[in-house]
């Protein structure tokens, strides 16, 4: 029995020994107060949320091709494993508010990325930053860590990593949770994208020079903040950490690099599609539906090949997760409950 439903045997047992040495209205009324209480903590108990409160993450960094690769684990090591990847130009920091309302059930692993947050900035020199090869890195990270099956989700530049690994590797792919991660053409049809085309085009210093104001701290606060219900919900604490990582000396430099390196996966998307239509993953869409980047129109294309999707547009902006990591852990809760077995 949990501690939180105190047992009626015992209130009743306080409420006989109050009667001995209480005038009899006050224990009357003592007994009439515990017992609400015994009937009330049950209630209580169930409508509270499921958080792993007591569920421990731990900070753990591994080796690949000598780079070491920082990564956030929680949950019990037997539980189904959800593998999460992270957007720009954050890292598994992302996932700080999520992770607790899930890892009561699920394995979580959560790694960043080579140049971003807490893995290694190898020099442009030593190491080639490009979606191929950070899907590369975390393809040998996976075996590294022991992980042969994991649920995927992804957000931004998380999905052609994400969805890399899983052409590559169906069979380890138990289900995809998609939050403003793109694989179809209308979700690069919008206004952010007309300046990063240009660069895809023609890789010079003066287009690159039109996309450095996104690694300031206004683009970097502005993708937080845009297409939210209300900045007082928005912790500055996430845009100031991405941007202090970002103003590490040579990482605007890797950060232009992997924005030419965009430019590389339009031409895989019908290689995606193919794998979706194929092996019909169980697909969660939760979509930021405000976002300027990655807009909702990016979002209903997946139905086209998952028609048994489940789609859910959010009320928010990019980073869905800081204004509704609640909704989204409940969405997740709901749909990997009944697609993923949970641990016991």
């Amino acid at each position: 029995m949990s501690t939180l439903q105190p047992s009626l045997t015992f209130i009743e047992d306080i409420a006989v020994t109050t009667f001995r040495i209480l005038p009899q209205a006050a224990a009357a009324l003592s007994l009439a107060l515990l017992v609400q209480v015994a009937h009330a903590a049950p209630a209580a108990a169930k409508d509270a949320p499921n958080v792993a409160n007591t569920a421990s993450v731990a900070y753990r960094t591994v080796k690949v091709d000598g780079v070491n690769v920082f990564y956030r684990e929680a949950g019990p090591k037997d539980a189904p494993t959800l593998l999460l990847l992270h957007g720009f130009p954050t890292s598994s920091q992302m996932f700080r508010n999520l992770i607790p309302l899930l890892a009561d059930r699920y394995h979580i692993i959560a790694p960043d990325y080579p140049g971003y947050g807490q893995s290694d900035m190898p020099p442009m020199d030593k190491f080639k930053y490009s979606f191929d090869n950070l899907a590369g890195v975390i393809d040998k990270f996976t075996q590294a860590i022991g992980i042969s099956r994991y649920a995927l989700y992804v957000q931004d530049y998380g999905a052609p990593i994400g969805y890399r690994l899983a052409a590559a590797h169906p069979e380890r792919v138990t289900a995809i949770v998609v939050q403003n991660g793109n694989a179809y053409d209308e979700g690069l049809a919008n206004e952010f994208w007309a300046p990063v085309k240009v660069y895809w085009g023609a890789k010079t210093e003066a287009n690159a020079a039109k996309l450095r104001p996104l690694l300031e701290l206004s683009g970097t606060k502005w993708q937080y903040t845009e297409g939210i219900r209300d900045v007082q919900h928005i912790s500055p604490d996430a845009w100031t950490v991405d941007q202090a990582y970002l103003d590490r000396p040579g990482n605007k430099d890797i950060q232009i690099e992997m924005f030419y390196s965009y430019g590389t996966n339009p031409g895989h998307y019908p290689e995606w599609q193919a794998y979706f239509r194929k092996h019909q993953p169980p697909m969660l869409i939760a979509w930021g539906k405000n976002d300027k980047i990655f807009p909702a129109a990016g979002a209903h294309p997946y139905l086209r090949d998952l028609p048994k999707a489940e789609l859910h547009l959010l009320d928010t902006g990019h980073f869905a997760l800081e204004e509704d990591s609640a909704e989204i852990g409940k969405l997740m809760r709901d749909f990997l409950g009944r697609t993923l077995k949970p641990a016991k």
